[in-house]
């Protein structure tokens, strides 16, 4: 993973909808950009889903929630629309903008090397700093990890 203190890495992804989303293009608002591994798998629906359950929260926070995987738009979609997740899901085909973050890794499942995301999330401050970085988070901790961050470094 990418070290706290530094500027985030700028990017370009196409959002569920197809549309580019920039996070320089966030700047003056707190930016969660978490890696997730596949849309609409157990784990990832846990994460996304308790984000969704936490969205008044970021909203409070002044914070825009990005998830980043692999998988293409259309499958983006397809997960936001059967979970109702109203925040924004980027694709990153290549893992490059994984690999940027250091959470684009080697994986090993019952003997099978591949590479993908691993689960993890950098908080990216209003200036474009990243401020927190939180390495292999569990899905039903995520939110609780950041949103306290979230307050610890705003006050």
């Amino acid at each position: 993973m990418i070290d706290a203190g530094g500027p985030a890495p700028d990017f370009t992804l196409d959002d569920q909808d197809g549309n580019p989303v920039t996070l320089s293009g966030l700047r003056g608002r707190w930016a969660l950009v978490y890696f997730y591994p596949k849309a609409d798998t157990p784990g990832c629906t846990k994460q996304a889903c308790s984000a969704r359950d936490h969205s008044a929260d970021y909203k409070a926070a002044n914070a825009v929630v990005l998830g980043v995987s692999p998988d293409p738009v259309a499958d983006l979609r397809k997960f936001a629309d059967k979970y109702g997740l109203a925040f924004t899901l980027l694709s990153d085909p290549g893992g490059e903008v994984a690999q940027q973050y250091g959470a684009w890794v080697e994986k090993n499942n019952y003997g099978r090397r591949y590479f993908g995301n691993e689960r993890s999330s950098v908080l990216v401050d209003p200036d474009g700093n990243v401020a927190r970085v939180f390495p292999k988070v569990k899905p039903l901790e995520h939110d609780d990890l950041v949103l306290g961050a979230l307050k610890e470094l705003a006050a």
